[in-house]
């Protein structure tokens, strides 16, 4: 089985709502291709009169190997743990000290096998860890005032602070957001502004047709 970014969104809002009350930050969610570590959680780390805060979190699960779907999700509640713990700024013993391995024995009474780390020796490798990896682009496409369409592959760093802009361009009449592993984008720069390719009518509507939708 592989994963994408909206089945990560999918499973964490579920979760969130299941498990932790619906109090977690929703993160950015990524598909990636390690071979060494099945699931991350990354974020940015600011101090300031010596108080750290954490924010810009994003979520990150590979697909380097073949795992069932109850595995992926177990690596998910994971980094759902440690999000938990960093978004309210707890201080753990250790990186899974005593506070993760209470919400992690608490997780696993619901049946669930989370553990403080994976040994990868004897998983199968999936076909895309078998071969070269398959790159998650998060495309944007745009209408605008004068009949031309665009398409943008951004930086999903920087994906939530253009979908704010977007509802100011008055030259713009429609957007939406997709992701795809189409390799028609991997000439494109990741864009963090609003800037794309102007394509024809035919190549956005064959494009869009084929991508999955997602939102904000």
């Amino acid at each position: 089985m592989q994963i994408d970014s909206i089945w990560l969104q999918e499973n964490f809002r579920k979760f969130n709502a299941k498990y932790f009350g619906d109090e977690l930050p929703e993160p950015r969610f990524r598909a990636g291709h390690s071979r060494t570590r099945l699931g991350s959680l990354s974020f940015k780390r600011k101090s300031t009169w010596g108080r750290v805060k954490y924010s810009d979190f994003t979520i990150t699960l590979s697909n380097f190997y073949d795992q069932t779907e109850e595995q992926f999700q177990t690596v998910l509640l994971h980094e759902m743990i440690h999000l938990h713990i960093s978004s309210r700024h707890l201080k753990d013993s250790s990186p899974h000290g005593e506070i993760f391995r209470q919400i992690m024995t608490e997780l696993n009474s619901y049946g669930w096998s989370i553990t403080v780390s994976t040994n990868t020796k004897g998983i199968n490798k999936s076909a895309a860890g078998k071969a070269a990896s398959t790159r998650e682009f998060l495309v944007l496409a745009i209408e605008t005032t004068d009949g031309n369409r665009f398409l943008s592959s951004v930086n999903p760093k920087f994906a939530r602070s253009l979908n704010r802009r977007l509802s100011s361009a008055r030259e713009i009449t429609h957007h939406s957001w997709f992701v795809t592993t189409n390799n028609w984008f991997e000439s494109m720069p990741r864009v963090r502004s609003l800037r794309g390719r102007r394509v024809t009518s035919e190549v956005y509507y064959s494009m869009v047709s084929t991508m999955k939708p997602i939102q904000f």
